[in-house]
């Protein structure tokens, strides 16, 4: 049976407005069921036991369960390519680090696109990279290392968390500016890189300051800078390496929340508010500092900026030290 045109045309828009209209309703409720957050690396870390507090923290304020689901392999890769081809309905997110804009530079290929296949949310945290050495070592400054490399040439050897992390590419920077004969050592993780340190058979140690205060405070290590532009606030006598004489060292880890490409604007607006909120409460920002952590919670607009700067930084000192994953 022919319809009439008019009746035709009202159908024809009902069929586009409908799901239209349902997808804001879903969106208006959500969340319905539980909420999957990946972290593409190993329990226990410092990534997720921050996803696992702030997924506590929304369970609480939005009434349905968010857990953690560690997706461990190739860098982070296997979490954060899964995370990209995931329904973008809000009940996937992806917890990200720095890996997330160093992998596509540092990898031949890398199963997302960062600039399309996710939207971002907000990075909570960050730390900045930190030089370090053993106490045995005779300098007490940059430029007193930078002298002692110099004079020593293919002495001395620096540890750092693994290919292609920030502390990696912070030794980089560092050999790069001052023309340093620095051998890297690569180890598979801030935990062994650091310890190798404390035992003097790697004298050098970049890392992620979250990772190293409590050795600095007991004397076990010997802090110099701090790859950032202010100086942390748990250690307020170390300078920053702008203060310390090398410039343009800055460097850090972020901890992040991302959402699939696509995701309703809605959601994400929730996503951002009540992420914003929890690292807001005492107790969070407490955990988090305890760490060695500083508190961002930046904006959508804000992260989305840091993402597109860090990658063409991130771009420049793996081509030019031609570093390539393992």
């Amino acid at each position: 049976m022919k319809l009439p045109r008019r009746k035709f045309l009202h159908l024809a828009a009902s069929a586009v407005v409908l799901p239209a209209l349902s997808h804001v309703a879903s969106a208006q409720a959500y969340p319905t069921r539980p909420v999957r957050i990946i972290v593409p690396f190993a329990a226990g870390g410092t990534s997720d036991v921050i996803a696992r507090l702030v997924a506590q923290k929304l369970t609480e304020n939005l009434g349905k369960q968010f857990y953690v689901e560690n997706q461990v392999g190739a860098g982070g890769n296997l979490g954060m390519g899964n995370a990209g081809r995931a329904v973008p309905d809000g009940y996937t997110i992806l917890f990200a680090t720095s890996s997330y804009v160093v992998n596509p530079s540092l990898y031949p290929k890398v199963p997302y696109d960062p600039d399309k296949d996710f939207v971002p949310l907000t990075v909570m945290a960050d730390a900045p990279n930190i030089l370090l050495v053993h106490p045995s070592v005779p300098a007490r400054t940059v430029r007193e290392l930078v002298d002692l490399i110099k004079a020593n040439p293919s002495k001395y050897s620096f540890a750092h968390t693994g290919i292609g992390t920030t502390p990696h590419l912070s030794g980089e920077m560092f050999k790069r500016s001052a023309a340093l004969d620095l051998a890297a050592v690569p180890f598979s993780g801030g935990a062994p890189a650091t310890q190798s340190t404390v035992a003097g058979h790697t004298p050098i140690l970049f890392n992620s300051l979250a990772l190293t205060v409590p050795l600095v405070k007991d004397g076990k290590l010997r802090a110099l800078a701090v790859a950032a532009k202010a100086r942390a606030a748990v250690l307020p006598d170390v300078p920053t390496m702008d203060e310390a004489g090398l410039k343009d060292q800055e460097a850090n880890t972020f901890q992040a929340m991302l959402v699939p490409a696509a995701t309703p604007k809605e959601i994400q607006d929730l996503l951002h508010r009540e992420i914003v909120k929890a690292l807001k409460l005492p107790d969070v920002k407490a955990r988090l500092e305890g760490l060695g952590l500083d508190v961002v919670a930046n904006s959508q607009e804000e992260f989305g900026v840091q993402i597109k700067e860090e990658i063409v930084k991130w771009r420049k000192v793996i081509r030019a030290a031609n570093i390539k994953a393992e």
